[in-house]
């Protein structure tokens, strides 16, 4: 491997892969009724979120910036979600607070982010 800094070396890419083994570990209390439903919904827009910077991050230039912006708006489906999960009883705010304390880190970061490629 080369001496380059790649997507892996991101902390906002780091902190995504956490979330998304965060929801799929709190998913798994959902009902089993939900498997095709808000359960598959909330893993594949978590799953989105690290995927869209690092095929950002392959593309450069503008496609990266976009893709910053679709990993951002993947993670406000994902804050949706996991709200939802706690207003139709299939976990409880607590279980789902390490969670959502991530997700807004991660916000923050993209959207830093975001601004730093809006420069470039």
């Amino acid at each position: 491997m080369s001496g380059e800094m790649g997507y892996r070396d991101l902390l906002v890419w780091s902190k995504a892969m956490t979330l998304v083994e965060e929801v799929y570990k709190f998913s798994t209390q959902f009902p089993s009724s939900e498997q095709f439903g808000l359960t598959s919904q909330i893993r594949r827009a978590a799953v989105s979120v690290p995927s869209n910077i690092a095929e950002g991050y392959g593309r450069g230039g503008g496609d990266y910036r976009r893709h910053v912006n679709i990993a951002r708006g993947s993670l406000m489906e994902v804050e949706t979600q996991m709200e939802l999960s706690v207003r139709l009883n299939f976990c409880d705010r607590e279980t789902v607070k390490s969670a959502w304390h991530l997700s807004q880190e991660v916000g923050k970061m993209l959207t830093k982010l975001g601004h730093s490629l809006k420069k470039l």
